[in-house]
């Protein structure tokens, strides 16, 4: 089996200079933090350093043209209109900004799966804990067989009483790409809000967020567009503008100014993600998305043939990560799944989360352009029967 070269040679060994990243690991987790370029992480310094040469007038003068032409270039790559989207810290932001700028009752229920994001489901129990709202988790198999069982499961769900949906676009330690367009709809039958957890979809996957239908979308610039650390985005539909409120109640209290200004910050990881964008579109979009998903297939059948296991979903469900069941005989606890954790770093020099999920024990690959296929295959012998 050969590695994908969709980059024509550009991809693996010849690019990871673009990154700080240390020699000799083998970084398999882009999907955490991500990594940001050195262009980025310098473009963001030049920002800083023009912030620093005038304050006054680069914070009052300057900066909101700035901030608005950074935030129109990231709508146009995500398919979104300029005055829709604004910049929020992180997609945890984003969720938690829409979740406080809603009036739940005692006895609306809150729809989500049993795949949400643990810090998203915490922010999803503080609100109905305080209102007096049922949290209802949907049950998703994983592995998963088909993407009917996803969209049967969120259907029982959507009957009536339900207050609001909250659904993943790319779960985090499944890895799985929902099939959000057939899920969004259901919602909309339904008649019930829909706000999508994309935190990872970015740079991942193609994405028209005024086509989608949802509420709300929030995700990061940071994980797969290349953007630096707490660059991230929240969208909303020109109706739900009339009660979004920012975490942060500052000088300007509604609309998109409310977000702009949310009081002194660092401005440069949103104003750089300009530079994020120019980088990834210098690199293809097309040869991007499609290097790193053929890649992850390949490094997950490899596995998976190594490890005497199976792909956990159909390939129509893998965008740029992927999760395999642990070869190892070992209890399905965060411990266990944390010693593995440092046991393949400390050992080997490869980064992989490690996660407990469904009773079993998981980890989870990233593939972005800087990977290379001989480091998929020290995780296979690493961990080897």
């Amino acid at each position: 089996m050969s590695k994908p070269d969709i980059g024509g040679g550009r991809f693996g060994a010849r690019i990871r200079g673009e990154w700080m990243l240390e020699p000799r690991i083998h970084f398999l987790n882009h999907g955490s933090f991500g990594a940001t370029p050195r262009r980025v992480l310098a473009a963001a310094a030049a920002w800083q350093e023009r912030a620093e040469a005038q304050p006054i007038r680069f914070m009052t003068r300057e900066l909101p043209p700035l901030l608005r032409g950074a935030a129109s270039e990231l709508a146009v790559f995500v398919g979104a209109q300029p005055d829709n989207l604004v910049f929020v810290d992180n997609a945890t932001s984003g969720i938690n900004a829409v979740l406080r700028s809603l009036e739940l009752k005692r006895g609306d229920r809150v729809v989500t799966t049993t795949h949400v994001y643990a810090a998203v489901r915490n922010a999803l129990a503080y609100v109905c804990e305080r209102a007096g709202a049922r949290l209802v988790e949907v049950e998703i198999p994983f592995p998963v067989e088909n993407l009917t069982d996803p969209l049967e499961a969120l259907d029982r769900a959507l009957r009536p009483g339900a207050r609001l949906a909250v659904l993943d676009h790319v779960t985090s330690a499944t890895a799985l790409v929902l099939p959000i367009d057939e899920m969004v709809d259901l919602c909309r039958d339904h008649g019930v809000p829909v706000l999508v957890d994309g935190a990872h979809a970015p740079g991942m996957l193609d994405l028209n967020l005024e086509q989608l239908g949802a509420d709300w979308y929030t995700g990061n610039a940071h994980k797969w567009m290349f953007a630096a650390k707490g660059c991230a985005f929240l969208w909303a539909s020109p109706e739900r503008w009339q009660t979004l409120k920012p975490l942060t109640i500052s000088h300007v209290t509604e609309g998109i100014g409310a977000f702009d200004w949310p009081g002194t910050r660092d401005f440069s990881n949103w104003l750089s993600v300009t530079e994020a964008l120019a980088f990834y579109e210098e690199l293809g979009e097309d040869d991007v998305r499609t290097h790193n998903r053929e890649l992850v297939i390949w490094a997950g059948k490899m596995l998976a043939e190594a490890w005497h296991t199976t792909l956990p979903c159909p390939e129509s469900m893998i965008g740029s990560m992927i999760s395999l069941e642990s070869p190892l005989d070992m209890p399905p606890t965060k411990e266990a799944a944390d010693q593995l954790h440092d046991r393949l770093w400390d050992e080997f020099r490869v980064e992989v989360p490690v996660y407990s999920f469904g009773g079993r024990t998981w980890i989870r690959i990233s593939a972005q352009v800087y990977n290379q296929k001989y480091q998929y295959q020290v995780l296979a012998e690493a961990l080897k029967p």
